[in-house]
């Protein structure tokens, strides 16, 4: 079995592939300061909660874009599982050909959602996750990924909203009934939901443009995919667990096994 594990700046996904069936999967918040053992113990409680025998974990794999955890977190898979874990990076072996700038400044969770969506869907394509950040990925009839865009996540520009606004309260977001809100809380709903929809189609179809591919999949996955998508007009396909996938087919290509 493999354990594949994704550190993102705002929540760490985790998942037990045996074989290519994802047995379980678990979500937590990123906490820096966490000591090796309290996630090594945090571990092996997730996996006697889901009757995982963690004896039976082979190999682990983890991406990451939160260089200060690393240390804790690959400590606690040595200690706790007796496993050395792979470490992705832009060097990756994949037929993903990365034609970034510098392909060191492209985050591994990008990279991962990328090789994860090039094994399952055509190109060219478009990959849109919604994180802390919100990131578009751009990947030609080539297989070429030629970079992308960043913005604000959805939830970043709801507290700066709250922080740097008097009277403006800290909401949830979620999908408003109505574009037009008729009190404070629904008009920031309508404001910040309405304008990433606007947002994100707006981007997604200048990146078409420029592909002269108007007929690109567009995949979203992260946390709000499943929301933004409803009320958006370009996203033609929804993948919670893309990262996670994309960890499974980077060890496969990657011949990894028993390292």
């Amino acid at each position: 079995m493999l354990l594949v594990t994704d550190v993102g700046n705002t929540h760490i996904t985790m998942g037990v592939y045996d074989g290519d069936n994802l047995k379980v999967s678990w979500r937590i918040a990123t906490n820096k300061d966490k000591s090796a053992d309290e996630i090594g113990i945090m571990l092996l409680n997730f996996f006697k909660f889901d009757n995982i025998d963690y004896k039976k974990i082979e190999n682990v794999i983890i991406s990451s874009v939160v260089p200060p955890i690393m240390y804790s977190l690959t400590h606690a898979m040595r200690k706790y599982l007796g496993i050395e874990p792979i470490i992705v990076d832009s060097n990756v072996k994949s037929k993903l050909k990365i034609k970034y700038d510098n392909k060191n400044e492209v985050g591994a969770d990008r990279i991962v959602n990328a090789i994860g969506a090039i094994s399952i869907y055509k190109v060219p394509m478009l990959i849109v996750d919604f994180g802390t950040a919100t990131t578009f990925c751009a990947i030609n009839e080539k297989y070429e990924y030629l970079g992308g865009a960043i913005m604000p996540g959805v939830k970043i520009s709801m507290e700066a909203l709250f922080e740097k606004t008097a009277k403006l309260p800290r909401i949830e977001i979620s999908k408003p009934d109505r574009s037009i809100g008729t009190n404070t809380v629904n008009s920031m709903r309508s404001g910040v939901y309405y304008g990433y929809v606007g947002s994100v189609d707006y981007i997604v179809q200048k990146m078409k443009d420029e592909l002269n591919a108007p007929d690109a999949e567009v995949i979203a996955t992260g946390g709000l995919a499943r929301m933004i998508a409803e009320e958006s007009k370009t996203i033609t396909h929804i993948d919670s667990s893309l990262t996670l996938k994309g960890l499974l087919e980077i060890f496969k290509q990657g011949d990894y096994k028993n390292v």
